[in-house]
């Protein structure tokens, strides 16, 4: 746990541009919000294969918010990837799929980030909603 609070600590020191903490803070706050939007729409869409249009959408939401939307994507999309790995590989014992699902997922993150458009990951037959 202190090796964790102790690399977020590191990233976000570095991650301040000379705008100001109270500006990043503000920034990092409202792209974990576009994370976690993304993410319920992901749950409430219950569409087959639509997680990297998801996570692509999630990230470039929080990117257009600055630096601190930027910081905040890299550590929750971190955060999710050892989750999954987690949980996958542990707990149920599965590791064939897990890496070639992460390194797919990590794509669409990246191109979110990225400032391209999410819509390159869109599956056929989503609500036009999300």
């Amino acid at each position: 746990m202190r090796l964790f609070m102790g690399i977020v600590f590191c990233s976000l020191v570095i991650g301040v541009s000379s705008e100001g903490w109270y500006s990043f803070f503000k920034e990092a706050v409202q792209g974990a919000g576009d994370m976690c939007r993304a993410y319920w729409d992901l749950m409430a869409s219950n569409h087959q294969n639509s997680d990297r249009y998801f996570y692509a959408r999630g990230n470039y939401d929080a990117a257009q918010r600055g630096p601190g939307g930027v910081w905040a994507a890299k550590v929750i999309s971190r955060f999710r990837d050892y989750l999954q790995v987690f949980a996958n590989y542990y707990l149920s014992g599965d590791s064939s799929s897990v890496l070639e699902d992460l390194k797919s997922n990590q794509k669409a993150e990246e191109w979110g980030r990225s400032g391209k458009d999410p819509n390159r990951f869109r599956t056929d037959g989503l609500a036009k909603k999300y």
